[in-house]
């Protein structure tokens, strides 16, 4: 079985360029960091978020997972679904959907109480990119591959990434 703890970069790993970071220099434990980049969240012609506070969870193997402060997200266009789950990491995430969405396919999640360690992403809500349209300094992100991650590939960002065919050990 493969594990990994954000050491050492496997020989398998995509290599950097310039300007770009390898999700394998990722922690594990996640590291929680600010941003300042520009973080627009819009379904269709809705702006759902945007935000230049939002912060950012790097943990080995995934892209980033951008969360954006409450004040900086239009609830009006979400509503709250029956769904719950629960991170090792950060607590339980409750999910919201589209206004619009007669299905109630969860499009967003947040944390109303994390853990400690992630105090920080108290009522911060991310987005899954693969349901909405989620950018970056301008960038469409391209959603991190599997059903259930939530990670923000941007063209900073290289992998290979936890989701893709193959990686179910990691």
């Amino acid at each position: 079985m493969f594990a990994h703890t954000g050491q050492k970069r496997p020989e398998f790993a995509i290599e950097p360029g310039p300007d770009q970071e390898s999700v394998w220099d990722y922690p594990r434990p996640p590291r929680l960091e600010p941003s300042e980049e520009v973080v627009e969240v819009r379904s269709g012609d809705m702006l759902l978020a945007r935000s230049t506070k939002a912060l950012r969870i790097c943990e080995t193997a995934s892209p980033p997972t951008y969360y954006i402060p409450e004040e900086d997200v239009e609830f009006s266009g979400l509503r709250q679904v029956n769904q719950r789950s629960f991170c090792e990491w950060k607590g339980q995430a409750s999910y919201f959907a589209l206004e619009s969405d007669t299905d109630g396919e969860a499009v967003a999640w947040l944390y109303a109480q994390p853990d400690e360690r992630f105090a920080r992403i108290h009522r911060h809500v991310s987005f899954y990119p693969a349901r909405v349209a989620c950018f970056v300094d301008g960038e469409r992100v391209t959603p991190q591959p599997g059903e259930f991650y939530g990670g923000w590939i941007t063209s900073r960002v290289v992998g290979p990434f936890k989701g893709e065919p193959g990686t179910g050990h990691w």
